[in-house]
């Protein structure tokens, strides 16, 4: 998800105005890129979780600050997203000249926040990709080259309506699905099969996304106060 998500913005140059404006010739596509890198991110947490656990079996410091460092780095994408969105939406309203002075003006409100939990936290969370890198090498929990592509996502720029760099995104993407797409599936292999119960909810559960995605627009106008 993260990768398709790079890679459909990668024809934009990644810079703000510049995502805009390609948000207004390519409505669509530019939101589905930012959907799929936001969903890529949220299912980057359980993927650390368990990485994590794993580092944390025989070095648990590594384990636990890598971990920690890298899903407050997740949730710092997440909350960014949160902007872009609203960022898009926006502009529908406001025009793109008007929003490209609004995100300006916001990118210099951001650099003089004294404190803000998100900011504090830019740094560590692209230092954090190292940190559960050389954890995951110290613990055997990856080998070396799969650590090295895991360390590879501290190249991944963080920031509002920020696109695809080339090359740096793609590698960042690159890495990460050589890292842990591996893990994943001989993780699925050795694992127990789901139970009914489990089958079940999972139907219900995507049974409730395909019809929220089918008929919320529909509904959104007897949803407002």
């Amino acid at each position: 998800m993260l990768m398709t998500g790079i890679l459909l913005r990668s024809p934009f140059h990644f810079f703000f105005p510049d995502q805009l404006a390609a948000y207004t010739r390519h409505p669509t596509l530019v939101t589905a890129a930012y959907a799929c890198f936001a969903c890529g991110i949220i299912l980057l947490c359980p993927a650390i979780m368990t990485l994590a656990q794993r580092i944390a079996a025989t070095a648990p410091l590594w384990g636990l600050w890598g971990g920690c460092l890298v899903i407050a780095g997740l949730f710092t994408r997440t909350f960014q997203y949160g902007t872009d969105h609203l960022a898009f939406h926006l502009t529908d309203s406001l025009g793109l000249s008007s929003m490209i002075n609004g995100i300006d003006d916001y990118y210099l409100a951001w650099r003089d926040t004294r404190w803000h939990p998100f900011r504090t936290l830019s740094g560590p969370a692209l230092l954090g990709w190292i940190v559960l890198a050389v954890g995951a090498y110290r613990s055997g929990a990856l080998g070396l080259g799969r650590s090295v592509a895991l360390g590879l996502m501290s190249a991944l720029a963080l920031g509002t309506l920020k696109g695809t760099q080339i090359p740096q995104s793609v590698i960042a993407a690159g890495g990460i699905c050589v890292a842990l797409i591996p893990l994943g599936i001989s993780l699925l292999r050795s694992g127990p099969p789901p139970g009914r119960r489990a089958m079940i909810w999972l139907a219900v559960i995507l049974g409730w996304l395909i019809l929220g995605a089918a008929f919320g627009p529909a509904l959104a106008p007897f949803t407002r106060g």
